[in-house]
C-alpha cells in the first residue's frame, strides 16, 4: 500500500512539473526532478528508484553516503544540494555527480583539490543568496560573477550553474522574481563564458514552488515533500 501511495505521488508532481513545462513552451526533457531523499528510509528511496526515479537529493553528508553505499547496485545518480563544510569535501568528491550548494570560492578551491587528489572531475554549481536572507547560505549576487570567473579556472571542477533556496512563502508566485533574478544573473555570467557548458543549469524550485520554477527556467527542480504526502512508514 505504501509503494502505490509513493507511485501515485510521484506521477502526480511529474505530472504537474509537465504540465508547468508545458505552459511555458518547454519539452519535457528540458528538466529533471531531483527527489530528496533527506526526511525517508533508505527503503523508500529504493522504491523511488523503482519507480522511474534516477536522481536523488540529500542534505547531510553522512546520509548520502549511508544511502549510496546501500543502494550501491542501483545506478542513482546522487546529488549533494545541502550545505557543505570544506572538511567534508574529501567524503563528497567523487560520490555526488553534482554538489549544487557552493557557497563560496573557498569551498570550490577546496572541492578542485580533493578532486585533483582522486583524479576525477567533479561538477558543481555556485549557490546564490539571490533573496539575502540572513538565515540561508549562498553568494551575494554582486559577486557571484568575479566568483564564477575564479571557479572557471579551477582545473579539477566543471562549474555548471547556479543554484538558490527561494524564501518560504504563502503564495508560490512571490517565488517568482527570485527565479527571474537568478536567471538573469546566470545568462550574464554565461555569456562571460565562465560556465563549462551550454545549456547551464539553474538547480531552483522544491516542493512549494517547482511549477513556478519550471517555468521560469529550472532545469533541476529538488522536491521532498510532495511525493510522501500520506505515508505513515518510512520516514526518516
Amino acid at each position: 500500500m505504501q509503494k502505490e501511495l509513493l507511485a501515485a505521488n510521484y506521477r502526480r508532481v511529474l505530472d504537474r512539473a509537465a504540465a508547468a513545462a508545458d505552459r511555458a513552451g518547454r519539452p519535457p526533457g528540458s528538466f529533471t526532478l531531483v527527489a530528496v531523499t533527506k526526511s525517508v528510509s533508505t527503503p523508500v528511496a529504493s522504491d523511488l528508484f523503482d519507480l522511474g526515479a534516477r536522481d536523488l537529493g540529500e542534505n547531510r553528508v553522512s546520509n548520502l553516503l549511508e544511502k549510496a553505499a546501500a543502494l550501491a547496485g542501483k545506478p542513482i545518480n546522487w546529488h549533494m544540494i545541502g550545505h557543505l563544510q570544506s572538511r567534508k569535501a574529501k567524503d563528497i568528491v567523487g560520490r555526488a555527480c553534482l554538489i549544487h550548494s557552493v557557497d563560496s570560492l573557498s569551498l570550490a578551491t577546496k572541492i578542485d583539490s580533493v578532486a585533483a587528489t582522486q583524479g576525477i572531475t567533479q561538477d558543481i554549481l555556485l549557490e546564490v543568496n539571490i533573496s539575502a536572507e540572513e538565515s540561508k547560505y549562498g553568494i551575494a549576487p554582486h559577486d557571484a560573477p568575479r566568483v564564477a570567473a575564479e571557479v572557471s579556472r579551477l582545473e579539477n571542477v566543471r562549474l555548471l550553474g547556479l543554484m538558490t533556496m527561494a524564501p518560504i512563502v504563502d503564495n508560490p508566485e512571490d517565488t517568482r522574481p527570485v527565479f527571474k533574478s537568478l536567471k538573469n544573473l546566470a545568462d550574464d555570467i554565461s555569456a562571460a563564458g565562465y560556465f563549462a557548458r551550454q545549456p547551464y543549469h539553474l538547480s531552483v524550485g522544491m516542493t512549494q514552488d517547482f511549477e513556478i520554477a519550471i517555468q521560469e527556467g529550472a532545469t533541476l527542480v529538488r522536491v521532498g515533500s510532495a511525493l510522501y504526502e500520506g505515508l505513515q512508514g518510512g520516514l526518516a
